[in-house]
């Protein structure tokens, strides 16, 4: 059985800011997520003594604290690296060249999945889809992107990052160390939320498409006022034709065709009276 290690005291201003956080939500415990990140923004991790901290502070049991730690697969037992280099390896991604970049980084920086480099620089893991397949194959830094990779672009990547040269995502700021994104995390803001780009052409696609057909979701009025007064019925209609076309019906017509109203059933399945 390996020893008890002694962990110390945990720094009074992580604990301070830790107290800070219950107070801005109606249930306390609903707080846990973001005091764990806090907590991996001082330790690295998420420590024994940051479980029993949160556990503590929020009137819980520490088997209830490390229940969440050990479910979320953000929240680390194990120190991370300045950068934690995440390679989506899920099916688009995958098919697109992922799986050929992580295989490349393994290589390249002497690591396996979840491993940390001996100058503790990079984290590197594969992860599961990061909601950016209009950009496969994708890396990310930090939880900020970097779209549209090869196995050459995110080895100079990383390779930039551990020379301590400038890195900035592709649609959002420059990148901070995992620690300073941890805190982002927490709530406590680092003002770089509008530096750097939001969204690139492939994600507006659809919008710009949508405008230039004045296609409008159903009585959309704010679309209306800020487009200059279009005609809320042709506005209605598109929207009616756009459902259509991707084989969904109204709301309204589903709801009649289900039988529901016949069968005593409300839409969400439950009998009348239950």
């Amino acid at each position: 059985m390996a020893a008890q290690i002694d962990e110390g005291a945990l720094d009074p201003q992580l604990l301070a800011e830790l107290r800070e956080i219950p107070a801005r939500y109606p249930q306390s415990r609903s707080a846990l997520l973001p005091m764990l990140h806090l907590v991996q923004s001082y330790e690295g991790r998420v420590t024994s003594r940051g479980i029993e901290a949160c556990a503590d502070i929020l009137g819980i049991t520490a088997a209830e604290v490390s229940g969440v730690a050990t479910f979320y697969t953000m929240y680390k037992r194990r120190p991370v690296g300045d950068y934690h280099v995440g390679v989506c390896t899920n099916t688009l991604c995958a098919v697109m060249g992922g799986d050929a970049i992580f295989e490349r980084l393994k290589d390249h920086l002497d690591v396996g999945n979840d491993e940390t480099t001996d100058d503790g620089k990079i984290t590197l893991e594969h992860v599961e889809c990061n909601a950016a397949c209009d950009y496969a194959p994708v890396v990310m830094v930090n939880w900020e992107f970097m779209d549209n990779q090869t196995p050459q672009s995110a080895t100079q990547l990383v390779d930039d990052l551990r020379e301590g040269k400038e890195v900035r995502s592709t649609r959002g700021p420059r990148i901070c160390t995992w620690r300073q994104a941890e805190r982002v995390l927490a709530g406590f803001p680092d003002d770089l939320a509008d530096e750097g780009p939001a969204a690139g052409p492939a994600s507006l696609l659809g919008l710009e498409i949508a405008r230039e057909r004045g296609w409008r979701a159903p009585g959309d009025k704010g679309s209306d006022e800020r487009d200059g007064g279009t005609d809320t019925t042709a506005a209605k209609q598109s929207g009616v034709d756009a459902q259509t076309s991707m084989g969904r019906a109204p709301a309204e017509e589903h709801i009649e065709e289900s039988g529901a109203e016949t069968k005593g059933e409300d839409a969400g399945g439950k009998k009348e009276g239950s």
